[in-house]
């Protein structure tokens, strides 16, 4: 916002208002530079994955409830970015908290090719934004997906269905 106001400055109020209209100014659509996205969708094992519209790549993460079940997480160990390819359910990364220790399984077949390393610097995101998959939130991993990714993406469960299981979980823990 500084930057803007900084712009501004440099401008004669009166030259502004002659070339651009004030109410043009306040009328422009903000955007956002997030790509766009299908339905998150969840695991057993509480990950979870976005895959953008072009079905081309997608973005990692564990949910909510893990984050909240692991407490205060002070280590995460980041997926390899070797350009391999990992099957569904393999162990990509783990996550360390002060209550435990979890692997963080690839929800689909992909190949990693980026990495959040924010967590390495400040882990305490997962616990603070874990299911946001913006430059400053928890996402673990950016990911290259194929057809047969696809496919056990449309078989991992909605949002609203992981609701329901995660509820059935935490009442069967207490």
């Amino acid at each position: 916002m500084a930057s803007i106001a900084r712009s501004l400055r440099a401008v004669r109020p009166a030259t502004l208002c002659k070339t651009i209209p004030v109410r043009t100014i306040f009328r422009a659509r903000a955007f956002s530079s997030s790509p766009v996205v299908l339905e998150k969708r969840y695991t057993k094992d509480h990950e979870w994955i976005d895959i953008n519209r072009q079905k081309l790549t997608g973005i990692i993460g564990i949910s909510e409830y893990a984050a909240e079940a692991l407490g205060d997480v002070v280590y995460v160990e980041l997926p390899e970015t070797d350009g391999d390819w990992v099957s569904a359910g393999d162990a990509i990364g783990a996550v360390e908290s002060v209550k435990s220790a979890s692997d963080i399984n690839s929800p689909v077949k992909c190949k990693v090719t980026v990495v959040n390393t924010a967590l390495e610097e400040k882990p305490s995101i997962i616990n603070q934004v874990p299911e946001d998959d913006s430059a400053g939130g928890g996402w673990l991993a950016k990911v290259e997906v194929d057809e047969s990714s696809l496919e056990e993406f449309d078989a991992l469960m909605s949002a609203e269905e992981y609701a329901t299981y995660s509820k059935e979980v935490h009442d069967e823990d207490h």
